[in-house]
């Protein structure tokens, strides 16, 4: 048993990243308390777990993970935390809903930290794997949850590429600063909004201080069918903004020397904020390549190592 925390801590990052589609559900993005108060953090979708154990990991600011220990997915809820968490003895769990909770009965400001869980799941050709939840932050201190002030316009003129378009949210002034975006449209006919479906296209996010932005290309063929909203799920509670603007028509077939009419213009400090989300996506992009380039050197590098050293061998052995 003792192996399986280990093997764990070897693919989280990966799984993090790749965010499969099964992963373990955890409704929590943070959770506010003062000190000496209680908290428990939930880990659904446990039925997909192969085997009757789910493991909680806490992850500070600037740290590794630590495995706090596991548990049943529900029944007795005994937390087996034999792994040598130096707070192991201010956890313990509890049932509720048929299910079990990691909790914390009187928090200290150094628990602060995120806590994730993770079970085995299987695939049908039998090899196992992890997965995740997204992670519940715990933030312990005196400040108040304050829900975040939203926006939403589109982003840009009418010139896109293959008729797409893009929409812009800004949540500001929140806290904890941690918020999650979804999208939803609605017929300008009226009818029932609905979320916008993944593979109609793609979202960046931004962080810096103060707020978070998040970039969502749309079909621009849909323009006149549909008005858009962002919905911002926070600690706080889940804030609904709309676009004032239409949304831009796509890029019509023109004649080169033509321009597509803008939008009407935006104020000034708009086309500022534009202007830094452009330079931040370029230096992503250019982020990207370096690396790309840095790995391809290394790994050259390397094979021309083993291949210096095999040669070397032969002829030691020639001789």
């Amino acid at each position: 048993m003792l192996f399986l925390p280990a093997a764990a801590l070897c693919c989280l990052c990966s799984a993090l990243v790749t965010m499969a589609a099964e992963q373990l559900i955890q409704d929590d993005l943070t959770l506010t308390r003062r000190v000496g108060q209680s908290v428990s953090f939930s880990c659904g979708g446990t039925e997909q777990c192969v085997v009757n154990e789910v493991w909680w990991y806490q992850k500070k600011e600037r740290g590794t993970f630590r495995v706090i220990g596991y548990m049943p997915k529900r029944g007795s809820c005994t937390l087996n935390k034999g792994y040598g968490h130096p707070q192991k003895d201010d956890f313990s769990s509890m049932n509720t809903q048929n299910s079990c909770e990691l909790k914390i009965n009187k928090v200290k400001r150094d628990h602060s930290a995120t806590y994730y869980c993770n079970c085995l799941q299987v695939r049908p050709t039998g090899y196992g794997y992890y997965i995740f939840g997204s992670g519940t932050k715990l933030s312990v201190t005196d400040e108040q949850v304050v829900k975040p002030v939203v926006s939403v316009y589109p982003a840009a003129s009418r010139a896109h590429l293959e008729g797409n378009s893009s929409l812009l949210c800004v949540a500001s002034a929140m806290f904890p600063p941690l918020v999650q975006f979804s999208w939803k449209r609605q017929k300008k006919n009226g009818g029932e909004a609905e979320e916008l479906p993944p593979a109609e296209g793609e979202q960046l996010e931004l962080r810096e201080a103060g707020r978070t932005i998040a970039i969502r290309m749309v079909d621009g063929s849909h323009s006149d069918t549909y008005k858009y909203s962002c919905w911002v799920k926070h600690e706080g509670g889940t804030v609904e903004a709309r676009t004032q603007q239409e949304l831009p028509a796509p890029a019509a077939s023109c004649p080169p020397e033509r321009e597509p009419a803008d939008l009407p213009a935006l104020q000034p400090a708009d086309l500022s904020f534009q202007s830094q989300c452009r330079v931040k996506l370029l230096c992503l992009l250019y982020t990207v390549l370096i690396v790309k380039s840095l790995v391809y050197c290394c790994g050259l590098s390397l094979l021309m190592m083993l291949t210096n050293k095999g040669a070397s061998t032969n002829c030691t052995h020639a001789d």
